[in-house]
């Protein structure tokens, strides 16, 4: 005699579901799965309304309801709305960039320190012009071997080149857009810091056998180091350890290879290197999405820990000693004593070593805080897995 009258807290799930289904408000809604979820959990509310034919016990609503479940709790709706919720899929954390902006402004100060006093002291331009006479006789002959296979403008330019490029290919590859304008910001910032050579003044302070021009900083240091920084900025995180410690290695040789070859002093091929990994660090504070590994991939890296800890901590402990080396020797170079000239060659060596080692551990640790940092959220897209038994 009387029509039943719907209830009226269905009637409202009903058409709140339907317009959510429409209009998706939360970012953790709007994956493919979660819809799905969506459009179960409505046909459920439907078959439990008064003018559907379905029964709230029915093993057709218990089914619907149990997809909707599922639906919901799909790995790829979680992932999806985790990374876009979570800021630090943008950008790395605030700490990570902060580092960077510190030690970089920290490497290109100590690049000045060196330059001033290599060039604007009496001591300095002695220590220089020492090292400049006698470093290729005074070194190891294996050393030295290795040293001179590197002697060759072409060779450092090609060899550089063939780095620089496969970093660019790899980036290209990768559709890292955003770290291929950094590492072209980065190049632009070298080569305008080999153009200081013929800017910066050098004062006529001591009778040298060097040039009496002034020849800081180095060109192939400069292009050396940068072309290292490039390939270990752009490839996967897998092979940054490996080309951080090979790229040290090499950049270290073409440094010696250019004082040795009387090319360059000691001031320059340091204060070059000092001046890569500063403009490095710099840029790297401004990586974005696309320079940074993908979500579900971001972990820790034993070889990274590792060859990075070691390369740190060893570059210190050289350049410490090499820094002592110049000390003890100080007082006789205003003199030109001869027990001098073992040591100056001896602390070059130090001080290029110890150099090369800390910046490419500095920018092998930076480039993977600021690539791969663990979300607040911890790893997305990597779930713990439930236990065995």
């Amino acid at each position: 005699m009387f029509a039943p009258i719907p209830d009226d807290a269905d009637a409202g799930d009903l058409a709140d579901a339907r317009m959510r289904n429409l209009w998706p408000s939360d970012p953790l809604e709007a994956s493919t799965s979660s819809k799905r979820g969506r459009n179960a959990g409505a046909l459920a509310g439907a078959g439990n309304s008064p003018d559907s034919g379905l029964s709230a016990g029915s093993p057709a609503a218990s089914a619907n309801a149990a997809a909707s479940s599922d639906s919901n709790l799909t790995v790829e709706g979680m992932d999806s709305g985790l990374a876009r919720l979570d800021p630090l899929a943008v950008h790395p954390r605030l700490s990570s960039r902060i580092l960077c902006i510190v030690f970089g402004l920290l490497l290109l100060a100590a690049a000045a320190g060196v330059w001033w006093l290599g060039v604007r002291t009496a001591n300095g331009q002695n220590f220089d012009d020492e090292v400049w006479l006698r470093l290729n006789t005074s070194l190891p002959s294996w050393l030295r071997s290795l040293v001179h296979l590197l002697a060759v403008s072409s060779t450092v330019i090609a060899i550089s080149v063939v780095f620089a490029l496969a970093g660019i290919v790899v980036a290209a590859v990768r559709k890292r857009w955003w770290l291929l304008g950094q590492l072209v910001v980065f190049a632009g910032l070298c080569y305008g810091s080999s153009l200081l050579k013929g800017v910066l003044p050098r004062p006529y302070l001591q009778n040298i056998n060097s040039s009496a021009s002034n020849t800081a900083p180095s060109g192939h240091t400069l292009l050396a180091a940068a072309a290292v920084v490039v390939l270990v900025c752009a490839v996967p995180r897998a092979w940054r350890a490996a080309c951080a410690a090979v790229g040290s290695v090499y950049t270290m040789l073409v440094a010696l290879s250019l004082v040795a070859g009387k090319w360059h002093r000691p001031t320059d091929v340091v204060m070059s290197l000092l001046i890569v990994g500063g403009w490095a660090l710099l840029v790297l504070a401004c990586t974005r999405t696309s320079g940074m590994d993908e979500i579900g991939t971001r972990s820790a890296s034993a070889s990274i820990q590792i060859v990075g800890s070691v390369m740190i901590t060893g570059g210190i402990m050289v350049c410490l000693y090499g820094a002592y080396l110049v000390w003890q020797i100080e007082p006789g170079l205003s003199l030109g004593a001869s027990w001098t000239q073992s040591g100056a060659c001896a602390a070059t060596t130090m001080l290029v070593c110890g150099v090369s080692m800390l910046v490419f551990g500095l920018v092998l640790a930076m480039r993977q805080l600021t690539a791969s940092p663990l979300t607040k959220l911890g790893l997305v897209g990597a779930p713990p897995a439930p236990p065995s038994k």
